[in-house]
Formats: structure tokens, C-alpha cells, sequence
């Protein structure tokens, strides 16, 4: 094991040693869909599921009516990568961040929670769905691409140029950002848009295989874009 393995497990032990396991040594997770940020089911883990997840890349959980490890879409094939594990504020709740691969619930809906309860006094302002699905659609790609580079780094497919970046490591991610950033650069200061275009579509993908290799979400670069955006401006 690398020394930088080595050092994120010593602060994976650390984190799970703090974590406020409830009286039967279990703790709440909740996941959501890293791309849509949809909530697709509640279940949970022990401190054996969680260092399973955090090993595989895949959610484990522990079944409270069974009483055993499972390994989500083990069996149905529905797996979930995971992108990322926040824990809340009293270290007794997981927020565990996926890109699933096929439907979260066991009826086959996208997400456990299909069922609504009325409201008797609806909120006065509506959601604009509209702006929402909108700004969905428009991104789709880049979830899309996310996803397919994340179940590329799972299942590592033999001559897919993604695996080849994967299995060279980062170093070779860093040399390939590093020469598609040079030649978007070029195309700029050529004037040509056409070779610009595919540029930076090279320099996007490259920089997305490195959040992943990283595991670093693209979740956390928008909501760093949207922060700075809310920022009030220095005169």
C-alpha cells in the first residue's frame, strides 16, 4: 500500500472511531444521486459496511431483518458508485452520495421515496420546475460523462482509453490536463472555434477522470462556482 493510501485509511479509521454509532451500532444513510441530487433511499450501516464501502466504491449496507452485511445490487446488478460520504454536524448521520447503476428501490422505481403525502396548506411559492429541469437538461452530458467515468474506474473495461488513464494513475492525468489546457490555448489564440470546440471538450473530460481519480464530485466544483457567485462583490 502506497503512503498516501495508507495516510487517507488512518484518516478513514480516525473519522469512523468519532462516528456517534447508535445503541445498536448502527448509524442512518442517507443516499442521494450525485448528478441529479435526487434522494433514493435510507438504510443502514455498521462500521463493517462502512469500511466496506469505503474499500469497494459501492454502498453496503447492514439489513436490521436479517441481520447481515448487503452489498446494494449485489444480486439485482442496481450497484451505486460512490462519489462521495458527508457525515452531519453530530457525526450520527451519513449523507452518501452515488451514481447508481439502474433503479435504488427493490419495486423498480428510480427512488424509494415514489410515494406522496398531501398537504393540507401547500406552500404559497411553487418550485420552478421548469428552471430546474431546464438547467438539468442543459448539464445532462457532463452528469452523464461523471457517471460513465466512474463505472469505467470500477469495472476498468479492457482497451477503453479511460481504464489506460486510470491504470497509468495520475501522474498520466495531470500530463494529458496539462497538454489539452496547452492546445485549448493554441486554438484561442488561433481564432479557430471549430478546433476550440473540441478542445476543450478533451480538456473537460481529462478534468473530469481527474475529480474522479481524486474523488473529488463535480457536485462540490458547482457548488464552489455558486458560492463564489452568491459572494458579495469588493468595490
Amino acid at each position: 500500500m502506497s503512503q498516501e493510501l495508507e495516510n487517507t485509511a488512518l484518516i478513514q479509521q480516525e473519522i469512523i472511531d468519532t462516528i456517534r454509532w447508535n445503541e445498536s451500532g448502527l448509524l442512518p444513510a442517507v443516499v442521494q444521486d450525485a448528478n441529479t441530487l435526487e434522494v433514493l433511499m435510507f438504510a443502514y450501516m455498521n462500521p463493517e459496511s462502512l469500511r466496506l464501502s469505503l474499500d469497494s466504491g459501492q454502498t453496503w449496507f447492514w439489513s436490521r431483518s436479517r441481520k447481515e452485511l448487503w452489498h446494494k445490487g449485489g444480486t439485482s446488478g442496481n450497484t451505486q458508485a460512490i462519489t462521495s460520504i458527508h457525515y452531519d454536524c453530530d457525526s450520527d448521520t451519513l449523507l452518501v452520495k452515488v451514481v447508481p447503476e439502474g433503479p435504488a428501490c427493490h419495486t423498480g422505481e428510480n427512488t424509494c421515496f415514489f410515494r406522496e403525502l398531501p398537504l393540507s396548506s401547500p406552500a404559497a411559492v411553487e418550485p420552478d420546475h421548469a428552471a430546474a429541469t431546464s438547467n438539468t437538461a442543459r448539464f445532462a452530458v457532463l452528469g452523464e460523462l461523471e457517471r460513465v467515468i466512474a463505472e469505467r474506474e470500477i469495472e476498468r473495461p479492457e482497451g477503453a482509453y479511460t481504464t489506460y488513464l486510470f491504470d497509468k494513475g495520475v501522474d498520466k492525468i495531470l500530463k494529458k490536463v496539462g497538454e489539452e489546457a496547452s492546445e485549448t490555448i493554441i486554438a484561442a489564440k488561433n481564432k479557430d472555434n471549430a478546433e476550440l470546440r473540441l478542445e476543450v471538450s478533451d480538456l473537460i473530460y481529462h478534468l473530469l477522470v481527474l475529480l474522479q481519480e481524486r474523488k473529488l464530485p463535480l457536485d462540490e466544483i458547482l457548488e464552489e462556482l455558486s458560492a463564489r457567485h452568491e459572494r458579495p462583490r469588493r468595490d
